[in-house]
Order: C-alpha cells, then sequence, then structure tokens
C-alpha cells in the first residue's frame, strides 16, 4: 500500500513539475515572462525567509540574554598573555567584551 501511495506521489509532483516548467521556460526563443518568477520568488519566498532567520536570531538573543553568565574558573591553560597586545592596555583583545570575556584573573565587573 505504502509503495502505490509513494509511486502516485512521485507522479502528481512529476506532474506538476513539468507544468511549471513548461509555464516557466522561455519557448521558441521568446525571454520575456522570466522576470515574474525570480519577483514572486523574492517577495513570496525570499523575504519571509529573511524575516523568520531575523526573528529567530532576535528570540534566541532575548533568550541568553536572561541566562546568568557562568561563574569565573582559572585555568592554566586559559587566557594566557604570552606578549602583550598592542592596543590599549595590552590586555584585552580587540573585540573585548567585558560582560562576556574574562580577562586573566577574572570578570571586569
Amino acid at each position: 500500500m505504502a509503495a502505490i501511495l509513494s509511486q502516485a506521489f512521485r507522479r502528481q509532483i512529476s506532474i506538476s513539475f513539468n507544468r511549471a516548467a513548461v509555464e516557466t521556460a522561455a519557448t521558441a526563443g521568446e525571454h520575456s515572462g522570466g522576470y515574474k518568477v525570480w519577483k514572486r520568488l523574492s517577495f513570496f519566498v525570499a523575504l519571509p525567509a529573511v524575516g523568520l532567520c531575523m526573528l529567530n536570531a532576535y528570540l534566541k538573543h532575548q533568550e541568553e540574554h536572561d541566562h546568568p553568565r557562568d561563574e569565573f574558573v582559572k585555568y592554566d591553560y586559559l587566557r594566557r598573555r604570552e606578549k602583550r597586545f598592542p592596543w590599549g592596555d595590552g590586555n584585552k583583545s580587540l573585540f573585548h567584551n567585558p560582560h562576556v570575556n574574562p580577562l586573566p584573573d577574572g570578570y571586569e565587573d
């Protein structure tokens, strides 16, 4: 039974795909109308997808914002400073975030 349903489903998809390909394909050297497909794809697929990705990133950021940061544990093999950084006080990396990135002795605040 599953094989019959699978075959019918594949046949229906191939028929609908062939119809869509015929409707959107350029025939006999005529290239008009192709922009409509890309315009519709841009407005109805790409823009909602970008919006959903933005919403997901925002919600994940809000979720992480509410959690307290981990307690600092001083490991010998982490945050080693063999040589000072060439900017600022030489102890902070270029993209240092005082709330997230600890110094070798612990968090700043």
